[in-house]
Protein backbone atom coordinates (compact mmCIF):
# COMPACT_ATOMS: atom_id res chain seq x y z
CA UNK A 1 0.00 0.00 0.00
CA UNK A 2 1.32 3.44 -0.95
CA UNK A 3 0.05 6.70 0.52
CA UNK A 4 0.26 10.26 -0.83
CA UNK A 5 -0.88 13.62 0.55
CA UNK A 6 -1.46 16.31 -2.07
CA UNK A 7 0.41 19.58 -1.56
CA UNK A 8 -0.85 23.04 -2.47
CA UNK A 9 1.31 23.36 -5.62
CA UNK A 10 0.18 19.92 -6.83
CA UNK A 11 -3.57 20.48 -6.76
CA UNK A 12 -5.88 20.58 -9.80
CA UNK A 13 -3.93 17.88 -11.62
CA UNK A 14 -5.78 14.84 -12.92
CA UNK A 15 -5.22 12.02 -10.47
CA UNK A 16 -3.78 9.69 -13.13
CA UNK A 17 -1.28 12.38 -14.14
CA UNK A 18 -0.42 13.16 -10.50
CA UNK A 19 0.23 9.52 -9.64
CA UNK A 20 2.18 8.74 -12.82
CA UNK A 21 4.53 11.61 -11.91
CA UNK A 22 4.89 10.23 -8.38
CA UNK A 23 5.42 6.63 -9.48
CA UNK A 24 7.89 6.26 -12.32
CA UNK A 25 7.58 2.47 -12.17
CA UNK A 26 3.83 2.51 -12.91
CA UNK A 27 2.49 3.71 -16.26
CA UNK A 28 -0.46 6.08 -16.56
CA UNK A 29 -2.45 3.33 -18.28
CA UNK A 30 -1.77 0.99 -15.34
CA UNK A 31 -2.85 3.72 -12.91
CA UNK A 32 -6.10 4.22 -14.81
CA UNK A 33 -6.76 0.48 -14.56
CA UNK A 34 -6.08 0.58 -10.80
CA UNK A 35 -8.57 3.45 -10.45
CA UNK A 36 -11.21 1.48 -12.38
CA UNK A 37 -10.62 -1.52 -10.12
CA UNK A 38 -10.95 0.72 -7.03
CA UNK A 39 -7.38 -0.01 -5.97
CA UNK A 40 -6.82 3.75 -5.74
CA UNK A 41 -8.94 5.77 -3.33
CA UNK A 42 -9.08 9.46 -2.42
CA UNK A 43 -9.99 10.11 1.19
CA UNK A 44 -11.21 6.47 1.26
CA UNK A 45 -13.62 7.11 -1.62
CA UNK A 46 -13.54 5.86 -5.20
CA UNK A 47 -12.93 8.40 -7.99
CA UNK A 48 -12.58 8.56 -11.76
CA UNK A 49 -9.32 9.05 -13.67
CA UNK A 50 -10.47 12.57 -14.54
CA UNK A 51 -10.73 13.59 -10.86
CA UNK A 52 -8.57 16.62 -10.09
CA UNK A 53 -6.66 16.31 -6.85
CA UNK A 54 -7.05 18.95 -4.14
CA UNK A 55 -4.73 20.11 -1.38
CA UNK A 56 -4.58 17.67 1.57
CA UNK A 57 -6.29 14.88 -0.37
CA UNK A 58 -5.08 11.55 1.00
CA UNK A 59 -4.55 9.07 -1.81
CA UNK A 60 -4.00 5.38 -1.18
CA UNK A 61 -2.72 3.04 -3.86
CA UNK A 62 -3.00 -0.71 -3.52
CA UNK A 63 -0.80 -2.35 -6.12
CA UNK A 64 -2.20 -5.30 -8.01
CA UNK A 65 -0.28 -8.51 -8.00
CA UNK A 66 0.46 -9.57 -11.59
CA UNK A 67 -2.16 -12.04 -12.74
CA UNK A 68 -1.06 -15.32 -14.14
CA UNK A 69 -1.66 -15.12 -17.86
CA UNK A 70 -4.46 -17.48 -18.82
CA UNK A 71 -3.89 -17.09 -22.54
CA UNK A 72 -2.36 -19.98 -24.39
CA UNK A 73 0.86 -19.75 -26.33
CA UNK A 74 0.42 -20.72 -29.96
CA UNK A 75 3.10 -21.64 -32.47
CA UNK A 76 2.14 -19.14 -35.16
CA UNK A 77 4.90 -18.22 -37.62
CA UNK A 78 6.13 -14.63 -37.22
CA UNK A 79 8.86 -12.65 -38.93
CA UNK A 80 11.15 -11.41 -36.16
CA UNK A 81 12.95 -8.18 -37.11
CA UNK A 82 14.88 -7.67 -33.86
CA UNK A 83 15.03 -9.24 -30.40
CA UNK A 84 17.02 -8.82 -27.18
CA UNK A 85 16.34 -9.15 -23.43
CA UNK A 86 14.09 -6.09 -23.34
CA UNK A 87 12.12 -5.95 -26.58
CA UNK A 88 11.01 -8.01 -29.55
CA UNK A 89 10.11 -6.36 -32.85
CA UNK A 90 8.08 -8.23 -35.45
CA UNK A 91 6.40 -7.74 -38.82
CA UNK A 92 2.72 -8.33 -38.10
CA UNK A 93 0.91 -9.91 -41.05
CA UNK A 94 -2.31 -8.50 -42.49
CA UNK A 95 -5.37 -10.14 -40.92
CA UNK A 96 -3.80 -10.80 -37.50
CA UNK A 97 -5.37 -9.16 -34.44
CA UNK A 98 -2.84 -7.77 -31.96
CA UNK A 99 -4.46 -9.00 -28.74
CA UNK A 100 -7.48 -11.16 -27.83
CA UNK A 101 -10.92 -9.56 -27.70
CA UNK A 102 -14.52 -10.53 -28.29
CA UNK A 103 -14.63 -12.57 -31.48
CA UNK A 104 -10.86 -13.11 -31.49
CA UNK A 105 -10.04 -15.30 -28.47
CA UNK A 106 -6.85 -16.73 -29.98
CA UNK A 107 -4.67 -16.70 -33.06
CA UNK A 108 -3.50 -13.20 -32.11
CA UNK A 109 -0.08 -11.58 -32.06
CA UNK A 110 0.00 -11.96 -28.27
CA UNK A 111 -0.60 -15.73 -28.55
CA UNK A 112 2.25 -15.99 -31.04
CA UNK A 113 4.64 -13.82 -29.01
CA UNK A 114 3.93 -15.85 -25.87
CA UNK A 115 5.19 -18.98 -27.64
CA UNK A 116 8.37 -17.21 -28.72
CA UNK A 117 9.09 -15.45 -25.42
CA UNK A 118 7.87 -18.20 -23.08
CA UNK A 119 5.77 -15.75 -21.04
CA UNK A 120 8.70 -13.33 -20.46
CA UNK A 121 6.57 -10.30 -21.30
CA UNK A 122 5.70 -7.12 -19.45
CA UNK A 123 2.59 -7.50 -17.30
CA UNK A 124 1.63 -3.83 -17.46
CA UNK A 125 -0.68 -4.39 -20.41
CA UNK A 126 -2.92 -6.56 -18.23
CA UNK A 127 -3.90 -10.19 -18.53
CA UNK A 128 -4.87 -10.12 -22.20
CA UNK A 129 -2.32 -7.57 -23.43
CA UNK A 130 1.07 -8.57 -22.00
CA UNK A 131 3.92 -6.54 -23.46
CA UNK A 132 1.73 -4.53 -25.84
CA UNK A 133 2.95 -0.92 -26.08
CA UNK A 134 1.10 0.18 -29.23
CA UNK A 135 -1.30 -1.40 -31.71
CA UNK A 136 -1.94 -1.92 -35.38
CA UNK A 137 -5.40 -2.55 -36.83
CA UNK A 138 -6.19 -6.12 -37.83
CA UNK A 139 -5.70 -5.51 -41.56
CA UNK A 140 -2.76 -3.12 -41.17
CA UNK A 141 0.46 -5.05 -41.56
CA UNK A 142 3.92 -4.07 -40.44
CA UNK A 143 6.32 -3.29 -37.65
CA UNK A 144 5.34 -3.45 -33.99
CA UNK A 145 7.49 -3.48 -30.84
CA UNK A 146 6.59 -5.56 -27.77
CA UNK A 147 8.08 -5.05 -24.29
CA UNK A 148 9.57 -8.03 -22.49
CA UNK A 149 9.66 -6.40 -19.06
CA UNK A 150 7.91 -3.61 -17.16
CA UNK A 151 10.85 -1.20 -17.31
CA UNK A 152 10.94 -1.43 -21.11
CA UNK A 153 7.15 -1.08 -21.25
CA UNK A 154 7.12 2.11 -19.17
CA UNK A 155 10.01 3.65 -21.12
CA UNK A 156 8.50 2.94 -24.55
CA UNK A 157 5.05 4.12 -23.42
CA UNK A 158 6.58 7.42 -22.29
CA UNK A 159 8.40 7.84 -25.60
CA UNK A 160 5.14 7.30 -27.47
CA UNK A 161 3.24 9.69 -25.17
CA UNK A 162 5.91 12.36 -25.68
CA UNK A 163 5.85 11.92 -29.50
CA UNK A 164 9.46 10.68 -29.47
CA UNK A 165 8.72 7.60 -31.57
CA UNK A 166 8.64 8.15 -35.33
CA UNK A 167 6.16 5.88 -37.11
CA UNK A 168 6.28 5.69 -40.90
CA UNK A 169 3.63 3.94 -43.00
CA UNK A 170 3.08 3.16 -46.66
CA UNK A 171 -0.51 3.69 -47.81
CA UNK A 172 -1.99 3.00 -51.23
CA UNK A 173 -5.04 5.18 -51.73
CA UNK A 174 -7.82 5.45 -54.28
CA UNK A 175 -7.56 8.43 -56.61
CA UNK A 176 -4.70 10.65 -57.76
CA UNK A 177 -3.42 12.87 -54.96
CA UNK A 178 -2.60 16.33 -56.33
CA UNK A 179 -0.38 17.66 -53.55
CA UNK A 180 3.19 16.35 -53.39
CA UNK A 181 3.02 16.56 -49.61
CA UNK A 182 0.63 17.87 -46.99
CA UNK A 183 -0.37 17.78 -43.32
CA UNK A 184 -3.82 16.79 -42.09
CA UNK A 185 -4.67 18.28 -38.69
CA UNK A 186 -8.22 17.25 -37.78
CA UNK A 187 -9.46 16.00 -34.39
CA UNK A 188 -10.76 12.43 -34.27
CA UNK A 189 -13.41 10.97 -31.99
CA UNK A 190 -15.94 8.17 -31.87
CA UNK A 191 -18.58 8.44 -34.61
CA UNK A 192 -22.04 9.45 -33.41
CA UNK A 193 -23.65 7.44 -36.20
CA UNK A 194 -21.69 4.20 -35.76
CA UNK A 195 -19.88 3.56 -32.47
CA UNK A 196 -17.58 1.03 -34.17
CA UNK A 197 -16.18 3.77 -36.40
CA UNK A 198 -14.08 6.86 -35.77
CA UNK A 199 -14.80 10.24 -37.37
CA UNK A 200 -13.61 13.81 -37.63
CA UNK A 201 -15.14 15.55 -34.61
CA UNK A 202 -14.67 19.01 -33.12
CA UNK A 203 -14.93 17.34 -29.71
CA UNK A 204 -12.40 14.67 -30.63
CA UNK A 205 -8.72 14.40 -29.71
CA UNK A 206 -5.96 16.14 -31.64
CA UNK A 207 -4.74 14.07 -34.60
CA UNK A 208 -1.91 15.09 -36.95
CA UNK A 209 -0.91 13.15 -40.07
CA UNK A 210 1.82 14.07 -42.57
CA UNK A 211 2.07 12.49 -46.03
CA UNK A 212 4.09 12.74 -49.20
CA UNK A 213 3.50 11.19 -52.61
CA UNK A 214 5.90 8.42 -53.62
CA UNK A 215 4.24 7.39 -56.88
CA UNK A 216 1.11 8.20 -58.88
CA UNK A 217 -0.90 5.89 -61.12
CA UNK A 218 -4.03 6.66 -63.17
CA UNK A 219 -6.38 5.37 -60.45
CA UNK A 220 -4.35 5.23 -57.26
CA UNK A 221 -1.46 6.86 -55.39
CA UNK A 222 1.32 5.47 -53.19
CA UNK A 223 1.96 7.59 -50.08
CA UNK A 224 4.52 7.67 -47.30
CA UNK A 225 2.75 8.67 -44.09
CA UNK A 226 4.03 9.83 -40.69
CA UNK A 227 1.82 10.35 -37.68
CA UNK A 228 2.48 12.64 -34.72
CA UNK A 229 -0.43 11.23 -32.73
CA UNK A 230 -1.74 7.69 -32.49
CA UNK A 231 -5.52 7.89 -32.60
CA UNK A 232 -7.59 4.83 -33.45
CA UNK A 233 -7.83 4.42 -37.26
CA UNK A 234 -6.10 7.81 -37.62
CA UNK A 235 -4.50 7.39 -41.05
CA UNK A 236 -7.57 5.69 -42.50
CA UNK A 237 -9.96 8.37 -41.21
CA UNK A 238 -7.78 11.29 -42.27
CA UNK A 239 -7.10 10.01 -45.78
CA UNK A 240 -10.77 9.13 -46.33
CA UNK A 241 -11.80 12.57 -45.08
CA UNK A 242 -9.73 14.35 -47.76
CA UNK A 243 -11.13 12.07 -50.46
CA UNK A 244 -8.35 9.47 -50.79
CA UNK A 245 -9.34 6.36 -48.79
CA UNK A 246 -7.00 3.40 -48.54
CA UNK A 247 -7.67 0.81 -51.22
CA UNK A 248 -9.57 -2.11 -49.70
CA UNK A 249 -10.74 -0.24 -46.61
CA UNK A 250 -14.16 -1.74 -45.97
CA UNK A 251 -14.95 0.71 -43.15
CA UNK A 252 -13.99 4.13 -44.50
CA UNK A 253 -14.26 3.61 -48.25
CA UNK A 254 -17.25 3.21 -50.54
CA UNK A 255 -17.49 2.33 -54.20
CA UNK A 256 -16.01 -0.45 -56.27
CA UNK A 257 -12.80 -2.16 -55.23
CA UNK A 258 -11.22 -2.86 -58.62
CA UNK A 259 -8.15 -4.44 -57.11
CA UNK A 260 -9.84 -7.25 -55.16
CA UNK A 261 -8.00 -6.33 -51.96
CA UNK A 262 -9.76 -7.04 -48.68
CA UNK A 263 -8.76 -4.78 -45.83
CA UNK A 264 -6.91 -1.47 -46.08
CA UNK A 265 -3.71 -1.27 -48.13
CA UNK A 266 -1.73 0.15 -45.21
CA UNK A 267 1.64 -1.04 -43.92
CA UNK A 268 3.68 0.15 -40.93
CA UNK A 269 7.05 0.41 -42.63
CA UNK A 270 9.40 1.62 -39.89
CA UNK A 271 9.82 2.66 -36.27
CA UNK A 272 12.45 5.02 -34.89
CA UNK A 273 12.89 5.08 -31.10
CA UNK A 274 15.46 4.96 -28.32
CA UNK A 275 16.23 1.54 -26.92
CA UNK A 276 14.49 1.48 -23.50
CA UNK A 277 17.62 0.28 -21.66
CA UNK A 278 20.67 1.44 -23.60
CA UNK A 279 19.20 4.69 -24.96
CA UNK A 280 20.65 3.89 -28.39
CA UNK A 281 18.70 5.40 -31.28
CA UNK A 282 17.16 2.63 -33.37
CA UNK A 283 15.50 2.54 -36.77
CA UNK A 284 13.92 -0.75 -37.76
CA UNK A 285 11.97 -1.61 -40.91
CA UNK A 286 9.42 -4.24 -41.94
CA UNK A 287 9.33 -5.41 -45.54
CA UNK A 288 6.19 -4.79 -47.57
CA UNK A 289 3.65 -7.55 -48.19
CA UNK A 290 3.65 -8.97 -51.73
CA UNK A 291 0.25 -7.54 -52.73
CA UNK A 292 1.48 -4.01 -51.97
CA UNK A 293 4.74 -4.57 -53.86
CA UNK A 294 2.72 -5.52 -56.94
CA UNK A 295 0.59 -2.36 -56.73
CA UNK A 296 3.65 -0.17 -56.19
CA UNK A 297 5.32 -1.76 -59.19
CA UNK A 298 2.19 -1.14 -61.26
CA UNK A 299 1.45 -4.87 -61.73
Amino acid sequence: MRKFVVKDKEQNKRIDVYLSEKNEDISRVAIQRLIENQKILVNDKKVKSSYKVQENDVITLEEEKPKEISLKAQNIPLEIIYEDNDIIVVNKPKGMVVHPANGNPDGTLVNAIMAICKNSLSGIGGEIRPGIVHRLDKDTSGIIVIAKNDKAHINLSEQIKNHEVKKTYIAIVRGVVKENQATINMPIGRSNKDRKKMAISKNGKEAITHFKVLKRYPEYTVLEVNIETGRTHQIRVHLAQIGYPCIGDETYSSGKNKWGIKGQALHAKSLEFKHPTTGKQMKLEAKLPEYMKKLINGD
